[in-house]
């Protein structure tokens, strides 16, 4: 494949960026009153509004043409027909078998009865376990699940449980209290289980190879918390695809689920991963919330790339990155229970499109994924919007905000998301800062010498993506809309946004200095002198 930067339509590109130059925002809304309009489209009740973005329709024009020229439209094919578009594991990427209704093949097998099965299996599990019925050793009725997992594992469930905690325990006869722990520092173990009840809680082991080394200590933890009278088949689930491990730990085969092969950890919510999200909300609000990621998939899959949303949050997003220079996306989500999205996507953009080389191994030759990072809204206004309005990035921004009720503090929170993303736009020129001041009664001299500190250039692009309802229906569509919109970009960018060999390396570095760590190896000859300065150092600190 002809190197992406290379290729006439990035030319093109390159060329547009050079004619609109720093276009003001306010520019484009003066040239189209229609703008709205035209850069805004909807996937059922999402709709996601691009007026923002600092694109006009030739620019989204020539970007289309750069993923046709891709062949975009031949890799969802691929995709969805579950060919390995993972190269360098030689896996299919199948996340959407897994909320799927229709046949889904890997290597000529239909997947979806195993999909189904392992459905099956995790509505029967936790309605027990919400009926009260699923008692640990002593008799008790379990009344609280511990995800043990990390990443993939332990994210994406975490994430969904906050978001959709308005509905947790909903039409169950015991309240279950429904927590995570991933961190190797036993300081998470100890602070999530400390007002629990040891007889009366059930673990959830969550390990694809049921070897990382931050999930298994925390499994031994919970082992030890438990007491040897424990029986793990009280209080004990596994979810791995290596479920001989999960046995000789002491699961008993029973408890535990199979991941497929095909499924990455950053893309398992909607598996047996999700097994402590069912338990909290219902398998009803779980399935519910696999149709909404279903809406999106059919969408990602079917509508032209003029009219996918998917695809053209992924064109905005290379545009903002190769051709605006922006080094950043910030998430925004303006709803206290979606705290954790930013950190959810974090790992589904960072892991997945964090690469440098194309599949056939060659450097990209262009930016690739983003830092992304965010708070919750309003509260980022009081933390870092001052950098947003008079920084010297240029930093894109997604804006989510469901609607929810109508009162007043609701109404509140929506109408700052809005006029945050359209101040941002606008910004405050220095003949419209100088009348503000002067207006508050400022003399002259002193309204001139504050000016510069009041204006803002605004033209910070952003997209708006607005909800009915942060329901398990919305949340699946908006998680499935991130996730195809990752994988579109890897297809541009030709790299693969299924594997993470990277964080590989870093768990063998690992590896090698634990043991110099602790003692057991003295010779750091073959170690950087970075790192054989500090093991020294750390040395002496524990002896003293």
């Amino acid at each position: 494949m002809t190197p992406l930067t290379q290729t006439p339509q990035w030319q093109a590109l390159a060329a547009h960026r050079e004619m609109i130059g720093t276009r003001h925002l306010n520019d484009f809304f003066a040239a189209d009153p229609q703008r709205f309009d035209r850069l805004s489209l909807r996937c059922g009740d999402l709709l996601a509004d691009f007026s923002k973005q600092r694109v006009n329709a030739d620019t989204l024009a020539l970007l289309v043409a750069l993923a046709e020229a891709r062949d975009l439209s031949g890799f969802l094919r691929r995709m969805r027909a579950g060919e390995a578009i993972n190269t360098t594991e030689n896996r299919a990427a199948l996340h959407i078998a897994l909320r799927a209704e229709r046949p889904c093949h890997v290597d000529g097998k239909d997947v979806l009865p195993d999909v189904r099965a392992t459905r099956a299996r995790m509505r029967a599990v936790s309605d027990a376990i919400r009926a009260g019925v699923w008692r640990g050793s002593g008799g008790h009725a379990i009344n609280a699940i511990v995800n043990l997992g990390v990443g993939g594992s332990d994210l994406g469930p975490r994430m969904a449980a906050q978001a959709l905690g308005a509905h947790a325990n909903v039409n169950a006869g015991a309240k279950l209290k429904t927590r995570f722990v991933a961190n190797l520092d036993p300081a998470e173990f100890a602070d999530t289980v400390r007002d629990l009840d040891p007889a009366r809680t059930l673990f959830i082991v969550s390990s694809k190879t049921f070897t990382t080394q931050e999930t298994l200590a925390n499994a031994r933890a919970a082992k030890t918390w438990l007491g040897a009278a424990a029986d793990p088949a009280r209080h004990f689930l596994a979810v791995s695809n290596n479920i001989p491990a999960a046995q000789a730990f002491g699961i008993p085969a029973q408890n535990c689920f199979a991941l497929p092969e095909w499924v990455g950890g950053r893309f398992s919510l909607w598996s047996a991963i999700g097994l402590p999200l069912a338990c909290a909300i219902g398998m009803d609000a779980f399935e519910a919330m696999l149709a909404g990621a279903r809406e999106m998939d059919d969408h990602f899959f079917s509508a032209p790339l003029s009219e996918n949303l998917p695809v053209t949050m992924a064109l905005i997003g290379l545009w903002n990155t190769d051709f605006l220079g922006a080094g950043s996306l910030a998430i925004l989500p303006y709803a206290h229970r979606l705290a954790l999205l930013p950190a959810y996507l974090q790992q589904l953009e960072m892991e997945s499109n964090g690469k440098r080389v194309t599949l056939d191994g060659r450097n990209v030759g262009c930016a690739t994924a983003p830092i992304v990072w965010g708070a919750a809204g309003s509260i980022g206004q009081h933390a870092f919007h001052q950098l947003l309005y008079q920084g010297t990035r240029t930093v894109p921004i997604d804006f989510i905000v469901p609607l929810g009720d109508a009162g007043p503090e609701q109404s509140a929170l929506v109408a700052n998301a809005l006029a945050q993303s359209a101040a941002l736009m606008r910004g405050q020129s220095p003949e419209a800062a100088r009348r503000q001041l002067l207006a508050a009664g400022k003399p002259q001299a002193e309204a001139d010498r504050l000016t510069p500190h009041l204006a803002c250039p605004g033209n910070q692009p952003s997209t708006t993506l607005l909800l009915p309802r942060l329901t398990p229906r919305a949340l699946g569509s908006l998680i499935a809309l991130y996730e195809h919109k990752v994988a579109a970009q890897g297809c541009l960018w030709d790299i693969n946004s299924f594997d993470q060999w990277g964080v590989e390396y870093g768990k063998q570095m690992g590896r090698e200095i634990q043991p110099r760590l602790n003692g057991k190896q003295d010779d750091d000859n073959n170690i950087d002198a970075s790192s054989a300065g500090l093991l020294a150092a750390i040395r002496a600190m524990r002896k003293s």
